[in-house]
């Protein structure tokens, strides 16, 4: 009988031990189905585990500069499609094309960049 109560806690313990993880890599605060593109002056670069971030400063038609929190992939995934930490340096006029925040905020989980040289990559 104890052997089985410790077994049932055990697996009720991995079992829920395991939901942040999977909840980590969800997608769902972002709009995938609607790409969206936006451009401006890279503010900063963080080369981080689990996901590298772009912070970019995108200026509207008002002329208002609002700064976009853009994900990217992980560190792995980013070096496969050619990434490395010095890819994009502050002050560089970049595009990234993606999944805009469904909160409205200016972020975003992006799938393509277009860099300042021209190149289009993956990110």
């Amino acid at each position: 009988m104890k052997s089985r109560l410790f077994a049932g806690v055990l697996a009720l313990g991995l079992l829920a031990g395991q939901m942040p993880l999977t909840a980590h890599h969800s997608t769902t605060m972002y709009n995938m189905a609607s790409p969206t593109t936006v451009t401006g002056k890279v503010k900063r670069f963080e080369w981080t585990n689990p996901h590298a971030y772009i912070y970019l400063d995108v200026t509207g038609a008002d002329g208002k500069v609002t700064t976009w929190e853009i994900e990217m992939m992980s560190l792995n995934h980013l070096k496969s499609y050619g990434w490395t930490r010095k890819t994009v340096v502050e002050g560089e006029t970049i595009s990234c094309t993606g999944g805009a925040a469904k909160s409205g905020q200016p972020a975003m989980l992006s799938s393509l960049m277009k860099l300042g040289d021209g190149r289009i990559i993956k990110s």
